[in-house]
């Protein structure tokens, strides 16, 4: 997931240079939107791990 943002960062930073700003600017909400459900599915992950690992005791 993390590659995404990185591919629509990339496309971003090529646009802007360009001068194709509203494409330059999709982008980088696309990549802010995909980075922060990418945080989100972590920390879910993360919280979950610590719930089974507490229960296996």
């Amino acid at each position: 997931m993390l590659g995404w943002v990185v591919t629509f960062l990339i496309i971003a930073l090529i646009a802007g240079i360009l001068g194709f700003g509203g494409i330059a600017g999709a982008s980088v909400e696309i990549a802010k939107i995909i980075f922060f459900i990418a945080v989100v599915l972590f920390l879910v992950s993360a919280v979950v791990g610590v719930a089974r690992g507490r229960n296996r005791v």
